[in-house]
C-alpha cells in the first residue's frame, strides 16, 4: 500500500482532492492531508509517505522549501507539485529536484489522477525490477561473504573477551574487508523470519536472500551493515548511519529505521508471504558488549506478545547483566535450539529437534545422562506452562516433574511431546481470540471517535501496529477495508443525527468527522445517491 499526503493552504482543494483519491483505489492508496507545509511535516515525522501532492506557494514555507526538507530524510519520496501558478521560476527550481514533478491545477482532476498512477507505478518498477538486478552481484562475492559471517559469529560469542584488543579486532576487520567502524558504537537488529509451511532448505535460502535484498534496496542508502544468521536461524544485523546521526538525520534516527523497516515487512508479506519480525537495539552500543546486547534482544523477541505478527520491537528496558556459561557442550546446545524453537511456535523445528535427541541419547548406556537430558527439557516445558499461565489448561502437568510416574524413559519423552502439542493447540486458541479482541476494540474506537482523526496512522499508533499491516490484518480479519468500515459507519451515523430535525445539516457532519458542510454533502450523496437536505425531507414526508 502506498502513502499519499496532499498539502495546500486552500482547504476547498485539499479536501476536494482528498476525496477524490480517498475513494479512487483504497486498496493500494492510504490518503492523508496537511493545510500546510508544517503540518506536512508533523505527518512525515510520524509516518512513511511514499507519494506528496502539494501547492507551491503557500504563506510561511512554501513547497519548494517543503520538498527540500523532506528529501533530505525520505530520498525516495516522489513529489508532485500542482500550483495554480504558472510561474517560470518555480517551475525551473521544481524540475531540478529529483523524483519530482509539475502540473497545473487548472489541468484537472483526471489528470492529476493519471499522474499520480503514473508515479504509483514508478515506485512499483524501482522496486520490484530493475533494483533487484543487484542480486548477481552477492554471487561475486561469496567466499568473503561467508568469511564474514563466520567471524562476526566468532565475535558474538563472547565480544566482551575477544573485545580487550581492539588493534587485533582493527586488523582482523580490515583483513576480512568488513565496511563496519571500530571506532563507533553499532545498532543490533535482530529479524525472526516465519517461513510458509513445508518450504525446503533451498527455498528458505531463497527467501533469506530476497529478504537481504529488500533490506539493501531500502537502508543501503543512509546505513553501513552486515548481517549474520544466528544459531536459532534468525538474521542479526550489525548497522552503523553512514554520516553522524545527529547532522544527517536531524536527531531522527529511530523514525527513519523504524520507516524503513516497515517497508521490508510490508514487502515480505506482499511478495514473500514472509511474516518477519524485527527487535531493535535503542540505542548503539560499543562492539565489546554486542553479545551482551545479542542476549537482550533474543530475550525480548522470545517473550514478547504476539509473535506470528509483524511487529517492530524497541529495545527501550534498562541493561541487564545477563551472564551465560562460558562452556556449553553439544548437549546443551541441543536443548537451548528446541527451547528457542518452542518459544517461536516453531513447531515442526522442536519435533525434529526432539526426536534427534531422543534418537542420540537413548543409545546412550549412561542413565544419569538420560535422566539429565529428560529433566532439563521437562523443566523448561515447566517454566514455559507457568509463565504463560497454561496450568489451568493442561491436565497433570505436573507431571512432567515426576519421571517416575511414567513406564520407561521412551514414554517420558512422548508425554514432553504430548505437552507440547497441547501448549501450541492452546496457543492458537488464544491468537484467534486475540484477533477478534483487536478487531472489536478498533471498531468500538471508530464509532466512538467519528468526529476525530481516524486515519491509518492514527488508529495504528493507538492499538499499538505498524499502519502497513493494521490494513492488511483488519481486512483478513474482518472481511472489509478499513476505510470502507469507517465510511459504513460514518453514513450510518450521519443517518441517525439527521432524524433530529433540531440538529443543523453542518452539525450532523462534524459530528461524523467532516468539518466542511459541502464535503459532508458530497459524501452523504456519494454514497446514497441523495444530499442530506433530500433524505431529512424524504424522512419527513414519511
Amino acid at each position: 500500500m502506498y502513502r499519499l499526503l496532499i498539502v495546500d493552504d486552500e482547504e476547498i482543494i485539499t479536501d476536494g482532492l482528498y476525496e477524490v483519491f480517498s475513494s479512487y483505489n483504497p486498496e493500494q492508496l492510504d490518503v492523508y492531508k496537511a493545510y500546510s507545509a508544517t503540518e506536512a511535516l508533523e505527518w512525515l515525522a510520524r509516518s512513511r509517505i511514499d507519494i506528496i501532492l502539494t501547492d507551491i506557494a503557500m504563506p510561511g514555507m512554501n513547497g519548494l522549501e517543503l520538498i527540500e526538507k523532506v528529501q533530505n530524510f525520505w530520498p525516495k519520496c516522489k513529489v508532485v507539485f500542482l500550483t495554480g501558478h504558472n510561474n517560470f521560476e518555480y517551475t525551473y527550481r521544481a524540475i531540478q529536484m529529483t523524483n519530482v514533478r509539475y502540473l497545473l491545477k487548472t489541468e484537472g482532476y483526471d489528470k492529476i489522477i493519471d499522474t499520480v498512477e503514473v508515479v504509483m507505478n514508478e515506485i512499483y518498477q524501482e522496486k520490484f525490477t530493475s533494483k533487484w538486478i543487484e542480486r548477481s552481484r552477492e554471487q561475486l562475492y561469496a567466499y568473503q561473504f561467508m568469511a564474514q559471517g563466520e567471524y562476526m559469529r566468532h565475535l558474538l560469542q563472547d565480544s566482551k573477551y575477544l573485545g580487550k584488543d581492539m588493534e587485533i579486532l582493527r586488523n582482523e576487520f580490515n583483513e576480512l574487508e568488513i565496511s563496519l567502524d571500530l571506532n563507533k558504537g553499532v545498532w543490533l537488529v535482530l529479524g525472526r523470519l516465519t517461513y510458509p509451511k513445508g518450504k525446503t532448505y533451498l527455498e528458505k535460502s531463497n527467501i533469506l536472500s530476497a529478504v537481504r535484498d529488500m533490506w539493501e534496496y531500502h537502508l543501503s542508502e543512509k546505513l553501513q551493515s552486515m548481517d549474520i544468521i544466528d544459531k536459532y536461524g534468525d538474521i542479526l544485523w550489525f548497522i552503523q548511519p553512514c554520516l553522524d546521526t545527529n547532522d544527517d538525520l536531524d536527531g531522527r534516527f529511530s523514525k527513519y529505521l523504524e520507516g524503513s523497516l516497515e517497508l521490508v515487512q510490508q514487502e515480505s508479506i506482499h511478495l514473500l508471504e514472509l511474516p518477519i519480525i524485527f527487535t531493535v537495539s535503542s540505542h548503539s552500543c560499543q562492539w565489546n558488549r554486542i553479545t551482551e546486547k545479542y542476549e537482550q534482544l533474543r530475550q525480548l523477541q522470545q517473550f514478547k506478545v504476539g509473535r506470528n505478527i509483524p511487529m517492530i520491537i524497541w529495545d527501550t528496558h534498562n541493561e541487564q547483566n545477563q551472564k551465560s556459561p562460558a562452556d556449553k557442550t553439544t548437549q546443551k546446545y541441543r536443548m537451548e535450539s528446541m527451547v528457542a524453537n518452542l518459544d517461536s511456535n516453531k513447531i515442526e523445528e522442536f519435533f525434529i529437534h526432539l526426536q534427534t535427541f531422543i534418537t542420540s541419547e537413548i543409545a546412550t548406556d549412561d542413565v544419569h545422562q538420560l535422566m539429565e537430558a529428560y529433566y532439563a527439557i521437562a523443566l523448561s516445558l515447566y517454566s514455559y506452562i507457568n509463565r504463560l499461565e497454561l496450568n489451568t489448561h493442561i491436565f497433570n502437568y505436573d507431571k512432567l516433574l515426576r519421571i517416575d510416574d511414567h513406564r520407561s524413559i521412551m514414554d517420558g519423552f512422548h508425554f514432553l511431546k504430548d505437552t507440547t502439542e497441547k501448549i501450541l493447540h492452546i496457543h492458537k486458541i488464544r491468537e484467534r481470540d486475540k484477533a477478534s479482541c483487536i478487531i472489536e476494540n478498533i471498531c468500538k474506537y471508530i464509532e466512538d471517535h467519528l468526529n476525530e482523526d481516524l486515519s491509518l496512522v492514527k488508529l495504528a499508533e493507538i492499538h499499538f501496529f505498524n499502519p502497513s499491516y493494521l490494513s492488511y490484518f483488519f481486512k483478513q480479519e474482518y472481511g472489509m477495508n478499513l476505510s470502507e468500515y469507517i465510511e459504513k459507519c460514518r453514513i450510518l451515523k450521519a443517518k441517525e443525527l439527521l432524524e433530529n430535525r433540531k440538529l443543523k445539516i453542518r452539525d450532523v457532519g462534524v459530528a461524523v468527522g467532516y468539518a466542511s458542510a459541502h464535503s459532508f454533502t458530497r459524501f452523504f450523496k456519494k454514497v446514497t445517491g441523495m444530499t442530506p437536505k433530500e433524505y431529512r425531507g424524504n424522512l419527513i414526508r414519511k
